[in-house]
């Protein structure tokens, strides 16, 4: 019998969503198979600069994250903070972070300021590891259209064991 007030364990990781992260064909950020990263089409995306902590990617638009006027809809525009972020934490160390121990990274706050639209056909994203201290990871990203920016977003993620039980501190 199973005690209620115990959270479930942690379910298991999704095959496709880590080679998602974790294989991606060369010149390209992430792999097909994580269902956000396939909804933004994050497999055709270019990796122009990656480096420790330092990432810049040039990102199409696609149809489905555009409102009615043919920008980025703003709700969709954390979907990609929130996948450029994570990625810019291991950026630079890709082989130590697929060969060695997982962790999971959660995103604990997220801030975005929008200044400009974000029109496509193409944007760019910068993304930068601002500073890691114990388990906490602060990233600052940026959205550039026609070389302004559009778009900055801060995002704090906390590392968590990747066996951890869900809603365990």
């Amino acid at each position: 019998m199973s005690d209620p007030s115990r959270p479930p364990p942690a379910a298991p990781m999704d095959p496709g969503s880590v080679r998602a992260w974790t294989a991606p064909e060369p010149g390209r950020l992430m792999g097909r198979g994580h269902p956000a990263g396939d909804f933004l089409e994050a497999h055709q995306w270019d990796l122009l600069e990656e480096g420790p902590g330092l990432l810049r990617v040039s990102c199409h638009l696609p149809t489905q994250v555009r409102n009615p006027r043919g920008q980025l809809f703003g709700g969709f525009t954390p979907t990609y903070v929130d996948m450029v972020a994570l990625q810019t934490v291991r950026a630079g160390r890709r082989q130590e972070w697929t060969n060695g121990p997982r962790n999971w990274l959660a995103t604990t706050n997220m801030r975005i300021d929008y200044f400009e639209p974000i029109l496509g056909p193409r944007f760019e994203i910068e993304s930068r590891l601002e500073k890691a201290r114990a388990r906490t990871r602060f990233v600052t990203t940026r959205f550039l259209q026609d070389g302004e920016m559009a778009v900055y977003a801060l995002t704090t993620m906390r590392e968590v064991a990747i066996g951890r039980p869900l809603g365990d501190a």
